[in-house]
C-alpha cells in the first residue's frame, strides 16, 4: 500500500475486542509494508553491526603492515557505509509509510463509524474522547506500527553483534553476551509504572480536551450570561493537571533514557577494563578489542529502539483501547456482526406505517403525524429509536426495534435503513461550505432546493447570505456559509437544516421541533409548508406548539412512555385535559379546578391559541 493509493477501497472489518488485538490486526493488515520495511532495516541494521568488526580487521591490518588486506578493508568499509545510508533512507521512507497507512485506515474506520452512528456517538461516547480519538490517538496506533518493523531489525542486529564476538573474541564476547540482556531488560521494571503516569496523563488531557470542546461549543451562551470566566478558569485548572501529570510522566521516561544511557556505558567501560588486561596478557589481540569497543559503542543505536518500542506500545494500548471502543459500538445490540456483514445493501424498501413498539406509536404512511411528549428527554430517545438507533441502556422497553411496514430497521443495511427514514434532531449541524455544497446531499431528486427552501421559510437567510457574499456572486446558492452557520441566527440556521431535510425527500422524515426557534406567524407558514411539500409521505414531526399540531392529520400524546391518546389536535384540546395541560402549560392547580369543564383561564388560552392559528394561516 502507498501513500498515493489512501484511502483504502475498503478499510476491513476490525478486531475491536480489545486494544491489542486492534494493533495486532493492524499490523497484520499492512504485512506487506512491514517486510518491506523490515528488509530495509537489516540492510540499514546489518551494516550497522558489521562496522565494528571492519573497523578491528582494519586495525589489525595496520598493525601487521598489510597493505592488501587495509585495501580490501577500505572496500569493505565503503560498501558498510553504501549499505547503511542506502538502508537508512529507504528505511524512514518505509517506516513513514506505514505510520501513514496505519493512522489513515484508523481514521477511514473511525469516519465510516462516525456516519453509521451520526448523534448518537457522542451520546454514547463523550464528545472529548471523540476528537481525542480522532486526533491525537491515531498517531500513536500509527507510531506503534511502524515502530515494530524497526524493532525487529534492531533486535537482528544487536543479536548479530553479540553471535559475531562470540566468533572473533570469545574471551571477551561472553562479556558483551551477558551484559547486552542486562541492558536490553533493565528498564522492564519501571515501564509499568511508566505507563500508568501516562495512561494518567492522557486521561487527563482527555478531561481537558471535553472540557475546551464544551466550553467553545456553549461560548456564545456563556458569553451570554457572563459565565465565560468561569468555565476558563476551570480549563486553566484542568490544564494544569494535565501539565503536572505530563511532568511525573516525563520524569519516569527520563529516567528510563537515563538507564539506557548509564548501563551501557558501565559495559563500555567493563569492556575496555577487561579487554585491555587480556591484551597485556597476550590473550586478545588489539584488533580484537578495538572490535569489542566499537561493537558495544555501535550497540547504543539499536538498543535504543528497545526503549522506543516500550514507549510506542505504553502510548498506543490505551489509545488503541480507546478506538477499539468507539469501533466496536454497533447501531444495536440486536444483529449479530456476521449478521449485518450479510445483509444485502439494496435490500428493497419495505413500505408501509412507522411502528414503534416501545410507545405504540403508529405513524400511517403517506400522513402528516405529529406526536406530543411531555418529557423532552423522551422525544429525543423517541426520535433517536425511530431513525433505527434503540437505545442501548436505559429501559429494556426501549431497545426494540421501529418497524416499517413490519420490518424491523435495524435489521436492514444502513445505507438502506437511512434512504428509508431521516431523522433531524434538535441541534442539527451545517457544515461550512456555499449553500450548493450544503444541499448536495443523497436525495431522490422529487424536490429541488428551490421548493425545500421555499417550504422552510428561507427568503431572509439567503437575502443574509446574498449581502455577506464578496462581490461578484450573484446566487445565493453560490454563498458561502461558515463553520456550523456560526453568521447566522439560530433560527436561520433552523430553517437552512429543515430544507435540506425536506430536499432529500425521504420515505418518512421525522423532525424534532424543528420551528423551536422562529417567531410564530414564520412557524405557522413553515407548518403549511411541510404539510404541502410532503404530501403523500409519511412526515413524524414532534413538537408541542399548536400551530404545528393543529396542521397535523393526526396528533399522538404519549405519556409515561405509552401513547395516551390520539386525535387531531382540536379534538384534544377540547376533550383531553393532560394533553391540553402540555400544549397550553396548564398548571396541576388549574386542572383540579375545574376537572370536566374547562376553567375561564383554559377558554381564554384556548379562544387566544386557536385565534393564533387562524391568523396565521
Amino acid at each position: 500500500m502507498q501513500i498515493s493509493d489512501l484511502p483504502y477501497p475498503d478499510p476491513g472489518a476490525p478486531d475491536a475486542r480489545s486494544g491489542p488485538r486492534f494493533l495486532v490486526w493492524l499490523g497484520l493488515g499492512q504485512l506487506g509494508g512491514q517486510a518491506k520495511s523490515l528488509c530495509w532495516g537489516l540492510v540499514h541494521f546489518g551494516g550497522v553491526a558489521g562496522l565494528p568488526y571492519a573497523v578491528g580487521m582494519g586495525v589489525e591490518a595496520v598493525v601487521q603492515r598489510d597493505g592488501t588486506r587495509l585495501l580490501l578493508v577500505g572496500a569493505l568499509l565503503a560498501l558498510i557505509g553504501v549499505a547503511i545510508s542506502v538502508g537508512d533512507a529507504m528505511l524512514h521512507r518505509t517506516a513513514v509509510t506505514n505510520w501513514i497507512t496505519a493512522a489513515a485506515r484508523v481514521q477511514q474506520l473511525l469516519a465510516r463509524k462516525t456516519a453509521e452512528l451520526g448523534s448518537a456517538l457522542t451520546r454514547r461516547v463523550a464528545a472529548g474522547e471523540v476528537v481525542a480519538v480522532s486526533t491525537g490517538d491515531v498517531e500513536k496506533i500509527g507510531w506503534f506500527v511502524e515502530a515494530v518493523s524497526r524493532f525487529l531489525a534492531a533486535a537482528f542486529s544487536v543479536v548479530a553483534i553479540c553471535v559475531g564476538l562470540l566468533f572473533y573474541a570469545p574471551s571477551i564476547g561472553v562479556v558483551v553476551a551477558i551484559g547486552v540482556p542486562v541492558l536490553a531488560l533493565s528498564v522492564l521494571p519501571l515501564l509499568p509504572r511508566a505507563t500508568r503516569r501516562a495512561d494518567i496523563q492522557r486521561e487527563k488531557a482527555g478531561k481537558a480536551t471535553e472540557l475546551a470542546s464544551d466550553t467553545v461549543a456553549g461560548l456564545r451562551v456563556l458569553r451570554g450570561i457572563g459565565g465565560e470566566e468561569l468555565f476558563l478558569g476551570r480549563y486553566r485548572e484542568a490544564s494544569q493537571e494535565v501539565r503536572k501529570a505530563a511532568v511525573r510522566s516525563a520524569r519516569m521516561w527520563a529516567l528510563i533514557s537515563a538507564i539506557q544511557v548509564l548501563l551501557p556505558g558501565a559495559l563500555l567501560i567493563t569492556v575496555v577494563w577487561y579487554g585491555s588486561g587480556l591484551v597485556l596478557d597476550g590473550r586478545l589481540a588489539v584488533g580484537e578489542l578495538v572490535a569489542a569497543f566499537s561493537a558495544v559503542a555501535t550497540m547504543l543505536y539499536p538498543l535504543r529502539h528497545f526503549e522506543e518500542i516500550a514507549m510506542a506500545y505504553s502510548f498506543s494500548r490505551p489509545s488503541a483501547a480507546r478506538a477499539a471502543r468507539v469501533l466496536s459500538l454497533r447501531r444495536t445490540d440486536a444483529p449479530e456482526p456476521e449478521a449485518a456483514q450479510a445483509r444485502i445493501p439494496g435490500t428493497p424498501a419495505p413500505g408501509g406505517d412507522l411502528y414503534d413498539p416501545a410507545t405504540g406509536l403508529l405513524a400511517p404512511t403517506g400522513r402528516f403525524t405529529a406526536v406530543v411528549c411531555g418529557d423532552p428527554d423522551l422525544a429525543g430517545r423517541l426520535a433517536e429509536r425511530l431513525g433505527g438507533h434503540p437505545a442501548d441502556d436505559g429501559p429494556a422497553s426501549e431497545r426494540v426495534s421501529v418497524l416499517l411496514g413490519g420490518v424491523a430497521l435495524d435489521e436492514l443495511a444502513l445505507d438502506t435503513a437511512r434512504t428509508l427514514v431521516l431523522v433531524q434532531d434538535k441541534d442539527p449541524v451545517l457544515l461550512s461550505g456555499t449553500l450548493r455544497e450544503l444541499f448536495a446531499v443523497p436525495a431522490s431528486g422529487a424536490v429541488e432546493p428551490g421548493a425545500a427552501l421555499a417550504a422552510a421559510q428561507c427568503t431572509d437567510v439567503l437575502d443574509a447570505l446574498l449581502q455577506s457574499a464578496p462581490d461578484g456572486v450573484d446566487d445565493p446558492m453560490d454563498a458561502r456559509i461558515t463553520e456550523r452557520g456560526r453568521s447566522l441566527s439560530g433560527g436561520q440556521r433552523q430553517r437552512l437544516a429543515l430544507a435540506r431535510s425536506l430536499a432529500t425527500d425521504p420515505e418518512v422524515l421525522v423532525l424534532d421541533e424543528p420551528t423551536s426557534a422562529v417567531d410564530s406567524h414564520t412557524e405557522a407558514r413553515i407548518a403549511d409548508g411541510i404539510s404541502a411539500l410532503r404530501a403523500g409521505r409519511t412526515t413524524v414531526v414532534l413538537a408541542s406548539s399548536p400551530l404545528l399540531l393543529d396542521r397535523a392529520d393526526r396528533v399522538v400524546l404519549i405519556h409515561e412512555g405509552a401513547v395516551a391518546a390520539t386525535g387531531t389536535h382540536r379534538e384534544l384540546l377540547h376533550g383531553e385535559p393532560l394533553y391540553r395541560a402540555v400544549v397550553t402549560r396548564e398548571t396541576d392547580e388549574e386542572q383540579r379546578v375545574a376537572p370536566i369543564e374547562l376553567t375561564r383561564l383554559e377558554e381564554d388560552r384556548l379562544e387566544k391559541a386557536l385565534t393564533e392559528i387562524e391568523e396565521s394561516a
